[in-house]
């Protein structure tokens, strides 16, 4: 077997382990549920509480037992059956938004603006993906722009050593703006492939998180008039159904683009993925387990739905 195929399955081994906690009370309702009974209207309305709680969403949760009836109504059903036909169902949903960050050459740099709440884990998102470019043979810089925070300008230092990448900083408390102008003006100078600026993360003062997003990419616009080229979410799925929320405010601001999912490894709410892939529809670029480098991998939609289900590949 060659080193990628044992990376992957490492990979798939962390990610069915990271989803345990939330795969497993899926799991187990179901075999209780199915193990005597018949798929009725009782049955379906119970199975449908079980995804609920598992943050699917009333919606997408209705969506999929729907489809689960539809063959199978007033029919004895075994558990390994239901669990393959809702992580068929489930990947249905996902597959369209399973969209890796793609490289796009000839920008000098690429733009990529790294927004979220503080404590998603949004800085060290940014570091994983640039290591994942910088891999990839590509020149990446980061820019510290959220310059509200010493700790976060430091951080993004720490990790850009750690990803082998530079950042461009500025003292604490200097205009975020300015500093992602700046950041621009040099990665241009030196046509450099892929440009990461970090943002604060400050959604309970949200008037004053709008007015400097939207500042930046104003600012950034003044060179690049199609910057940013990507505008990252980084949502913890630790939040459940409240990443809903946070989707909406962020989405108010600037033009999200796409979303990253972290700490899937310490929740029992790993549904949400679904949720949001189902009813926004914006692409999921990558998935994180773990606070490692190689923790964060491109979203695959059909590992993602049978490890939600407790299956192997």
């Amino acid at each position: 077997m060659s080193l990628a195929a044992d990376a992957d399955l490492g990979w798939m081994s962390r990610l069915r382990a990271g989803l345990t906690r939330t795969s497993g009370g899926l799991v187990n309702g179901i075999n209780d549920l199915f193990a005597t009974r018949r798929l009725d209207a009782n049955t379906l309305s119970d199975l449908e509480d079980l995804l609920i709680l598992a943050d699917i969403g009333v919606e997408t949760a209705g969506r999929l037992t729907a489809g689960l009836a539809r063959d199978r109504f007033d029919k004895g059903v075994a558990p390994a059956d239901v669990l393959a036909a809702l992580a068929d169902e489930i990947a249905a949903i996902l597959e369209p938004v399973a969209q890796p960050l793609a490289f796009r050459p000839g920008l000098a740099p690429q733009i990529v603006l790294v927004c979220g709440v503080n404590g998603t884990g949004k800085t060290t998102t940014i570091a994983k993906l640039a290591k994942q470019f910088r891999d990839q043979g590509h020149s990446v810089t980061l820019a510290a722009g959220d310059t509200f925070r010493a700790a976060a300008i430091e951080q993004l230092q720490i990790w850009g050593e750690r990803a082998g990448c530079p950042v461009i900083a500025a003292e604490p408390g200097s205009d975020a703006a300015a500093l992602a102008y700046r950041a621009v003006e040099q990665a241009r100078a030196q046509s450099l492939d892929v440009l990461f600026i970090d943002t604060a993360g400050r959604l309970h003062n949200k008037s004053a998180l709008m007015a400097e997003l939207q500042k930046m990419v104003r600012v950034i616009r003044k060179l690049d008039a199609d910057a940013p080229h990507d505008c990252l979410l980084v949502l913890d799925a630790t939040v459940g159904q409240n990443a809903h929320a946070q989707l909406e405010t962020f989405r108010d601001m600037v033009a999200i683009t796409g979303l990253v999912m972290t700490k899937l490894d310490g929740t029992a709410k790993g549904g949400v993925v679904v949720a949001l892939a189902d009813r926004f529809g914006l692409p999921v670029h990558a998935v994180g387990v773990g606070e490692e480098l190689d923790d964060l991998r491109p979203f695959e939609a059909r590992a993602f739905a049978r490890s939600l289900m407790g299956m192997g590949d």
